[in-house]
């Protein structure tokens, strides 16, 4: 099934990771893909990569936290495809320190690229979105929109701030037929992962197999991460939902580690 065939999809952080088995997932389901991400030349893999699959990507290189990249890129994807039916708001960093020694501008990185990230390509997506009268806005959340952890005071916020934003967007959409969602995996065997477990481990004065299974995983239902395909077929399904009766919602996908 193509059930996203002739819709477009725009993806950021979409250079490696979860945003590139979404851009994926997406590409398979028939949509025509914007791969956005700061590296440019990760970008750029990704969509030759779905591109060599048989599906249409393209690729823009997007800083998230620059306005007028944003507003760029989006605008240019429009350009290439005629339409924005699905953005998919992924693109993270991750910085952990105990509050104390946390230096005030990596806290507003964090927040810049988390959650000032959505908030610009939000703006910039719903002007194209609006005026056809139907969209998807997903956003990247986490466990972290619901929970809190040690050593993470900027990336829970900026995390609890994003299911804020999705919330707004879910009412201040629906009269444009705009629906606004939250996927929140729990831990995914990422790049990103793997460089805190080496963090957290010199940070808590633990092992590394401690960190991963009296951290990370102590409170999943059976000690397993996230897979990449569990959230990228989160986001496909998102994207495909067909009416206003699925917006506003966060989904969590965590081995339980969370249940709402």
């Amino acid at each position: 099934m193509r059930e996203l065939a002739g819709s477009v999809a725009l993806v950021t952080g979409g250079g490696s990771g979860i945003g590139r088995a979404i851009a994926q997932a997406l590409a398979q389901s028939g949509a025509r893909v914007a791969v956005c991400d700061i590296n440019g030349a990760a970008a750029a893999d990704t969509a030759s990569g779905i591109r060599d699959a048989g599906g249409e990507a393209l690729a823009v290189p997007m800083d998230v936290a620059d306005e007028t990249a944003v507003n760029e890129g989006v605008d240019e994807t429009v350009r290439r495809f005629g339409r924005l039916d699905t953005i998919v708001s992924n693109a993270g960093i991750q910085i952990v320190h105990p509050i104390e020694d946390f230096p005030y501008d990596e806290f507003r990185r964090m927040l810049d690229i988390h959650l000032g990230g959505a908030f610009l390509l939000t703006k910039a997506a719903v002007r194209h979105m609006y005026p056809q009268g139907s969209g998807s806005l997903i956003y990247m959340g986490s466990v972290h929109s619901h929970r809190a952890s040690p050593l993470k005071s900027a990336y829970v916020a900026a995390k609890h701030g994003i299911l804020g934003l999705a919330r707004v967007m879910a009412i201040e959409g629906a009269k444009h037929g705009v629906r606004s969602n939250v996927i929140c995996p729990g831990f995914v065997r990422t790049p990103l992962v793997d460089k805190q477990i080496p963090e957290q481990a010199a940070t808590l004065g633990i092992s590394e197999a401690d960190v991963v299974s009296k951290v990370m995983l102590k409170d999943t239902v059976d000690g397993e991460f996230t897979t990449l395909d569990d959230v990228a077929e989160t986001a496909v399904f998102l994207a495909g939902f067909r009416s206003n009766a699925f917006t506003g919602q966060s989904i969590t996908v965590s081995h339980g580690w969370h249940m709402a």
